[in-house]
């Protein structure tokens, strides 16, 4: 049996690193009681998996993990077990059983949402943000491991929309293709002329999908 577990990473946490995280989450989960399962070998480990690390200096508000467990028990107790093993910023919100051949959430991953609340909104940004999107490509260049690479991100753009001082992104995240908020804000502040607000991003919601459409990650 496996627990998906929907877990926050309050702002105040935002710059510990995903190598922090899961130490702490091991931590937790040791003190919490629960009935884990560990690797085999010399040094066993709990078998805990994440959907996608989190940059450091993002707050997540529905991160998603894999916790198997050698033993059935409800949600409900799972949630309140972990809970009070954990501090406050870094509360679990949820806990969904499914079986041991369910597929991992890193492997269902498509796409995430993001919230960036501008310091700033520049003159003109909700026409720059239509304009933006009307494009049928948006070239850019792209770091990877062997340097700089021309790449087109339109395709991974699913929703860009201006609420107020917020920006919602709707990004692809998976093995084939992923667009980092910070890449896409860039080139949306240099397509609109306009110098880059300060702003705080945080990923609000990891999604999967099914029958073409996006759902929530630990749903499906």
């Amino acid at each position: 049996m496996k627990m998906i577990v929907v877990f926050e990473k309050a702002p105040r946490l935002r710059h510990i690193g995903h190598l922090d995280l899961m130490r702490a989450m091991q931590r937790a989960l040791r003190r919490s009681g629960l009935p884990l399962c560990y690797s085999q070998g010399f040094n066993p480990h709990i078998l805990l998996s994440f959907a996608a690390p989190l940059s450091v200096g993002m707050p997540g508000k529905r991160e998603i993990m894999e916790v198997p467990i050698g033993e059935d028990m409800t949600a409900e107790a799972f949630r309140q077990k972990l809970s009070a093993a954990l501090p406050p910023d870094l509360p679990c919100l949820e806990a969904h059983p499914v079986e041991d051949r369910h597929p991992a959430p890193m492997a269902q991953l498509a796409a995430a949402v993001y919230e960036a609340e501008l310091e700033t909104v520049p003159a003109g940004l909700p026409d720059a943000v239509a304009r933006f999107l009307a494009q049928k490509e948006i070239p850019v260049m792209r770091k990877t491991k062997s340097g700089l690479k021309p790449a087109d991100i339109r395709p991974m753009i699913y929703d860009l929309t201006l609420m107020g001082n917020t920006l919602r992104m709707v990004l692809a995240l998976c093995e084939k293709a992923t667009c980092k908020p910070d890449l896409l804000l860039d080139t949306l502040f240099a397509f609109a002329g306009a110098p880059r607000p300060r702003a705080l991003i945080t990923r609000t919601q990891l999604l999967g999908e099914k029958d073409g459409a996006f759902h929530p990650l630990e749903s499906l």
